[in-house]
């Protein structure tokens, strides 16, 4: 003991020691079991975390009420996000081509769209429709119709038609085949096809398409009764006339 009073008391063996040596060897033994001494402290760790659980309890339940409560605002920068709420599907228009004799808003009441989605029907005759087509912006339909003895007119983009009525008459300006063509060039669809109602506009050409099925099943299948075409009057008048002119006539 007299030796390390010696070494501790020479000024340049303290100032060669590591910072806080001195400081250690002033602290008690660590082996002394006092109730301030780190040995007891580190005695009581189950005792410590079991006194802060109620804390925690205490704290998750407010954090849950807190949220609770945010969640029950109707507004502000931290609400979450809610469920999202059905979008709501515009109704569908159908355009149908038809005379005033059959109501054609009574078959579609109540009809929905893949079940979801209404049908709203908005009829007319071909003398009462009027249209404009694009390539990028569809159809757009001018509908000009009496109502209670008042004409109206309304404009509204159809989303498919029905057409039950023939787009073409011998008839004087009863030759609706311009709508039909602007109908298929705004790409709208159609309940019948356009196609269809553009060439049954004229008889010889459907007849045509008859004599094709003739000539591919037989007549015994497919029987067709026998016609001629002529393109205009001439040819017509010329085969009459050579047909009543008796073979010896012509010396």
């Amino acid at each position: 003991m007299n030796f390390l009073r010696r070494r501790l008391s020479d000024s340049s063996f303290v100032a060669n020691l590591p910072n806080g040596y001195m400081t250690d060897l002033q602290r008690p033994d660590s082996s002394t079991s006092s109730p301030a001494s780190p040995a007891m402290e580190r005695r009581h760790p189950q005792p410590l975390a079991a006194s802060f659980s109620s804390p925690g309890s205490s704290l998750f339940s407010s954090f849950s009420s807190a949220m609770k409560q945010t969640s029950a605002a109707p507004s502000g920068l931290m609400e979450p996000p809610g469920p999202s709420s059905p979008v709501v599907q515009r109704p569908r228009i159908l355009l149908v081509i038809d005379d005033a004799h059959t109501d054609w808003a009574k078959y579609f009441h109540g009809k929905k769209v893949n079940g979801e989605i209404e049908i709203r029907v908005e009829q007319a005759e071909f003398s009462e429709l009027n249209l404009a087509a694009y390539v990028t912006g569809g159809c757009m339909v001018d509908m000009q119709v009496l109502r209670n003895g008042t004409k109206v007119v309304r404009s509204f983009k159809p989303d498919f038609i029905l057409v039950r009525q023939h787009a073409y008459s011998m008839a004087l300006g009863e030759d609706y085949r311009s709508l039909v063509i602007g109908l298929q060039y705004g790409g709208l669809p159609a309940v019948n096809s356009l196609y269809s109602v553009y060439n049954f506009c004229s008889k010889p050409w459907v007849f045509s398409q008859l004599i094709k099925i003739f000539h591919s099943l037989g007549p015994e299948k497919f029987p067709l009764v026998e016609q001629t075409f002529f393109p205009n009057h001439k040819p017509m008048g010329i085969s009459c006339h050579e047909a009543l002119v008796p073979a010896d006539a012509s010396s």
